[in-house]
């Protein structure tokens, strides 16, 4: 019989890889926000070990949406606000704003409210 963790999620990766590529995500992240920079998502995927995504991998985004929610959820803004596009707009995709949106958040300014969570972000990780 396998353990609950040696399951596969519905991503292609046992639960225990996942939280642990999570748990590893939020580090990275973290790391990041103390020193006050974002991430493009290239050079994000490229520091995960624990699993292998894409930078246009569909699960990458269901991945990110996981951190933020937990994050939130914790009290300590979406983290993923600091994963962004390496060119052109230099922001996160429109599933960050998607999330922000089922998260209860007013995103009409998609610029103001993207600031305004880097900023919250920041604060908590540079105390």
């Amino acid at each position: 019989m396998l353990r609950d963790d040696a399951k596969l999620n519905p991503f292609g990766f046992t639960i225990a890889q996942w939280d642990a590529a999570k748990s590893e995500a939020k580090a990275i992240l973290a790391e990041h926000a103390k020193r006050g920079h974002t991430i493009a998502y290239s050079d994000f995927v490229k520091k995960l070990r624990s699993i292998s995504l894409e930078h246009r991998d569909p699960r990458l985004f269901h991945f990110l949406g996981e951190i933020s929610a937990e994050e939130d959820a914790a009290g300590r803004g979406m983290l993923t606000a600091l994963v962004v596009h390496k060119d052109g707009d230099m922001k996160p995709g429109p599933g960050f704003f998607e999330l922000a949106r089922k998260l209860g958040r007013k995103t009409t300014d998609i610029e103001k409210f993207w600031i305004d969570e880097l900023n919250k972000v920041f604060a908590v990780w540079q105390k």
